[in-house]
Order: C-alpha cells, then structure tokens, then sequence
C-alpha cells in the first residue's frame, strides 16, 4: 500500500481484516500533514443534487460513522445537521432543489429555511439576505485529523507494517505485471499486489494517468474569533451558501476559537511538493462574502491559511480500480474533494478492488476510459 491518507489507512485495515498482509509505505509521519485527509474537520452529507447514487452511498457512510464513533468511544463525527442555504429560492435543475427532491423520495425529513428560522436559529448569518434552502438534521463534521490518528492506531494494532518517511517514485515491471514499488533510495519492495493510494501524489507514481487524476489546490482560511461558543452547534452549524454557484462552505469553531472558511470551486492546478500559497486576493474575496452573509465574522483576523490538495478526477467519481493492462497494480485516489466522508466504505472499496470483486457500489469507481468534457459533483463550483 502506497500512502497512509483515507484511501490508504482504510483499504489496510480491510485488507488486514480479509487476511491478507500488509505493508504501509508512507512518504512522511502518520497522519501526513501534507496529505488531504489530514484536517481539521470536513463535512459529512448526503446531498447531492439528482445523483442517487451518491446519495445512497453516503448515508452507507453514515452509519458507519456512527459506527466508527462506537468503537473509539469518542464522538468524532459530530451529527448537528448541515444548513444549505441561498439568497433566492432553490430552482429546478439547482444543487439545493434537487438535493432537497432527492432527499424526499428516499424518506429523508428537511427542515425549509425562511427570514424567521435564520434570525431565530442561526442569529449570526444575516437573515434577510439568507432566507431560503433547508437545514438537514442527517448530516454534519468529522475531526478529520483526529480520525486519520485513530485509523492509524488502528492499523498498527492490527500488525499493518508501517513504514514511514519511505517516498515511492515510480513502480517495479516485469512484463505485463507489476511486482513492487521503487523508492527514492533506489530500494525495491516487492509486493503480490501494489495499491497506489498516494492522492494528489498519485500520478507521480502512475504517470499514464495523467489526464484522469489532476492534483488542484484549495484555499483553506481559519478566522479567529473571540467567543468559540457563539460560533458552535446548535447556533452555527456546518454551511454551504449557494454552494455549486459560489463555491463557499464552513464550520463551527473549533474549541480554541477557530472557524474554518473554505472553497470547493475549480482550484489551481499545481505541484502538491511546490509553493501552494493563499493569496490576499481570496482573503479579500471570502471577506467580501462574509459581509453580506455572516458580517460578524468578516474582520475577524486570520488565524492561518492551507492549500489544501484534492486529486481530481476527470468525473468527479473516485478511482478506485485494477490496471487492467497490467496485473498487479490497483489505483485508490481520486477524492476530487469530497471522499473524506465516505471513510467508512472506502475500505471495503479498495479491497474488493484487491480482489478483483465487483460490488453495486464498486463499479463507478472502476477503472474507466477518461477523456473529454470534465465533470464534477454537484456541489462544486466553477467559480475560483
């Protein structure tokens, strides 16, 4: 297994639970600071637009984060709902229509957003220009970083062979087959099978491809605010404002007063090694619209900035298949910036890949032809 990130840790520790021995080879510390997965919270949801199976697969997750909250004995994923909220109403063919109608034929209750709810429920947005969308009670944030720590320990009890500070450059052929990685040392380490799970490091090692994964940088900003418990569940609540047309979202304040702003937009294409930098220009953007949508928070100063890495695919889908020119490689990346939620079927994801299954859920993560006109999930933006 190439990468310790979501993809990497839990394809491990399903594999482990399959029987099969494992090695972990990481380019640096477990939890990678660097790598995607390494957060401080990200969002958990089911909506999705019109997409059904997107919608079904995340309330899968759902349970099994639920699940995962059991077994550590420590609520990491935190169920306080998520607020999708818009400046008019939600249209036909709109992100927040469609998730709502999606939601409604599978059972799922939402609350309508209107001016009273918002100036009642959620006092620090401003309510008139925020008056219309739905608050969802299934759904919230994970501490992404501290569940990345938990997979871990998790992995070492379950004797996966970790090896860090280990950078795999390029893979091991012989044939049609491959056999094992190289890394930066000029040392081979052979393997029955070769998991690449490497993120938006993922083509380095797999250059052919090129074109189906694109590693893109995110901006990432922390606002500082004085009073953490104002900016907490049940008042302030995990967000989206109009979300597939602006691109903005955020959560609650982390305990030491800390709340996160981020884009999920079309990003900047880069090198994850290079400089990945936070311009004034987006600080200057994101305050723009904490005026007219949360003003308290809009000169609040920033605590800190991240360029945060997601591996694109071509699709908005993850790739999580065999190579099917060559034996003994299988690709898990491709999180396209919404994977993290999904931790908890990832694994089985990644070893059924292993073992050449094919699962209901398993076939649009397949490896698949790649060309032509990009799509992305629902949620995204195409505004920068």
């Amino acid at each position: 297994m190439v990468g310790g990130g979501v993809f990497g840790l839990t394809g491990a520790l399903e594999l482990r639970r399959r029987g099969w021995n494992v090695t972990l080879l990481e380019a640096g510390h477990l939890p990678s600071p660097e790598a995607a997965s390494t957060a401080t919270s990200r969002m958990v949801r089911m909506d999705y637009g019109a997409d059904t199976f997107l919608t079904e697969l995340a309330a899968v997750a759902m349970a099994g984060w639920n699940a995962w909250n059991a077994r550590w004995r420590r609520p990491l994923y935190h169920e306080v709902g998520i607020l999708l909220t818009r400046r008019d109403r939600p249209r036909p063919g709109g992100f927040e229509f469609e998730s709502r109608a999606m939601l409604a034929s599978r059972g799922h209750l939402v609350e309508t957003v209107d001016a009273a709810l918002m100036a009642h429920r959620f006092p620090t947005w401003k309510a008139r220009g925020w008056a219309h969308g739905y608050f969802n009670p299934r759904g919230g944030w994970v501490e992404a970083a501290e569940v990345m720590r938990e997979l871990a320990r998790d992995a070492r009890r379950a004797r996966v062979r970790i090896r860090e500070e280990v950078r795999v450059v390029g893979l091991v052929e012989e044939g049609a087959r491959v056999t094992g990685v190289l890394d930066g040392d000029g040392r081979t380490h052979r393997a029955d099978v070769v998991v690449v799970a490497a993120g938006a490091w993922s083509t380095g090692i797999v250059p052919q491809l090129q074109g189906a994964l694109q590693p893109v940088a995110q901006p990432v900003l922390h606002f500082e605010v004085d009073d953490p418990e104002a900016w907490q569940p049940p008042t302030f609540v995990p967000w989206a404002a109009e979300i597939a047309e602006t691109g903005w979202y955020g959560f609650p304040a982390t305990a030491d007063g800390f709340v996160k702003v981020a884009h999920h937009g079309p990003g900047t294409p880069g090198d994850p090694d290079g400089e990945a930098t936070v311009s004034d220009e987006h600080v200057d953007r994101c305050r723009a619209f904490l005026s007219e949508a949360i003003p308290d928070l809009a000169n609040a100063p920033v605590a800190a900035r991240r360029s945060c890495f997601y591996c694109d695919t071509f699709d908005g889908y993850f790739w999580i298949g065999r190579d099917p020119d060559r034996r003994g490689l299988v690709v898990a990346a491709g999180g396209s910036g919404h994977a993290f939620k999904f931790a908890p079927v990832l694994g089985p994801l990644v070893a059924d890949a292993v073992e050449d299954e094919t699962s209901r859920f398993a076939r649009p993560f397949r490896w698949r032809p790649f060309g032509g006109a990009v799509r992305t999930e629902a949620a995204r933006s195409g505004v920068r």
